[in-house]
């Protein structure tokens, strides 16, 4: 049954006050009617020559706010972030991971869950590195790292899985920090157990990055969510089962071997993952994502020989051969040119785009994502302009353009001016 607000917050207020015992904190999510004037607020104590502080950082569509508040002050700045309406809490303690997610009818859920081991909530020098969102403390993160090989029978990292692990807890930032956006744009519903999220990754590999944000999602985060993984390779669909069989989310974890143009067509997907699919195939996986109308997609591209042919046979804009002369700049300005246009195609069919950086895997150093959140907005006239400006000037055809043509053409009729 949910719990009363007022009740769960006051016990929020005093485990977000208590720095002998509180590692960290983050609120996100949006409540519907409620006033939110940030996307995320993140809490930790930190030790600074006047003591310990209880650091408040707060994110705004651009840019960290961060302030750090002695006792005179951080009971006023809790209870300034109490009253914003953020729909999720996430409360680390030191023996506890407690989960509030906030009602449409202002009720409060709760999910509390005993650390693996507990954790020393000594306060963190100021100057540390950022915390873990895939922690060793919780069962479920220790318990799927040991059965993969990057941490040990004891919840250890391996040292030399550290790169493994830096790569999966990276991702499931970026994750986090996409489905928060595309709740806060409207696009992402809330998951409930008659209507999971629905996560498809198309090129899953081992699935290590699959299986980690199920994890995230469904073990840490306590959201309902359902995980399809899609690779060419039998022995992948094979050993990727008999893993999410044996950690025992078989049910919400499934596997299937298919290229990306012909795995199963989803009654519909929330988001969409290809990371280092290589060359069209991250453009298959983009226009699925588009055809489902997937409010998040996150895409790192690897190898580029579409464009990379297509430039080479045409002719090169003279302003532009100082650098295409050198083979290797051309390359990689290719690939940058061909990522440039997949951006561009995703704004024009109603996506807000940017590209980070990203950990690279073992198999390449492509260390790009695309991220997009859906908005339905329609593109404006300039979008369209220097999207064809650009494609003119370098005599190609995106791969990506072919295989959405009908999306772009009915977003051309509906651009602003």
């Amino acid at each position: 049954m949910p719990d009363s607000w007022d009740d769960v917050r006051a016990d929020l207020r005093g485990r977000l006050l208590d720095a002998s015992t509180l590692v960290r904190a983050v609120a996100a999510g949006r409540r519907r009617g409620v006033p939110l004037a940030w996307r995320r607020a993140e809490l930790r104590p930190v030790a600074l020559k006047g003591g310990v502080r209880l650091q408040v950082t707060t994110y705004d569509e651009r840019q960290a706010f961060s302030a750090n508040h002695d006792t005179s002050t951080a009971g006023e700045a809790v209870d300034a972030l109490l009253e914003q309406g953020f729909g999720n809490w996430h409360v680390e303690t030191s023996t506890e991971v407690l989960q509030v997610r906030i009602t449409k009818k202002g009720d409060a859920q709760v999910h509390r869950a005993a650390r693996g081991e507990t954790v020393e909530a000594a306060p963190a020098q100021h100057d540390r590195v950022k915390p873990r969102l895939f922690d060793v403390g919780n069962d479920d993160v220790r318990t799927f790292l040991t059965a993969v090989g990057v941490a040990d029978h004891e919840g250890r990292i391996k040292p030399s899985r550290q790169d493994k692990y830096r790569q999966v807890e990276e991702f499931v930032r970026l994750l986090d920090a996409s489905v928060e956006d595309a709740r806060k744009a409207g696009s992402l519903h809330e998951p409930t157990a008659e209507s999971p999220w629905r996560l498809v990754d198309l090129g899953c590999g081992h699935a290590y990055l699959t299986i980690g944000a199920y994890v995230w999602l469904a073990k840490v985060r306590g959201l309902q969510v359902r995980v399809h993984g899609v690779d060419v390779r039998e022995d992948s669909r094979e050993r990727n089962t008999k893993l999410a069989t044996v950690l025992g989310w078989g049910d919400e974890l499934t596997f299937e071997a298919a290229t990306i143009a012909d795995a199963r067509d989803e009654p519909s997907a929330d988001v969409v993952v290809a990371l280092h699919a290589c060359d069209t195939a991250t453009d298959d996986a983009l226009a699925r994502a588009i055809r489902w109308r997937a409010p998040v997609i996150l895409a790192a591209p690897c190898c580029h020989h579409d464009l990379q042919s297509q430039v080479a046979k045409a002719d090169t804009p003279a302003e532009w051969s100082p650098v295409t002369r050198h083979g290797l700049l051309r390359e990689r300005f290719v690939d940058l040119l061909t990522d440039a246009l997949r951006a561009s195609l995703l704004r024009i069919v109603g996506y807000r785009v940017d590209t980070v950086e990203f950990v690279s895997d073992e198999h390449t150093n492509r260390n790009l994502m695309i991220r997009a959140v859906r908005t339905g907005a329609p593109p404006s006239a300039s979008d369209l302009a220097d999207h064809d400006a650009l494609v003119a000037e370098w005599h190609v055809v995106p791969a990506l353009a072919e295989r959405i043509a009908d999306d772009v053409r009915v977003a051309r009729e509906r651009a602003r001016p």
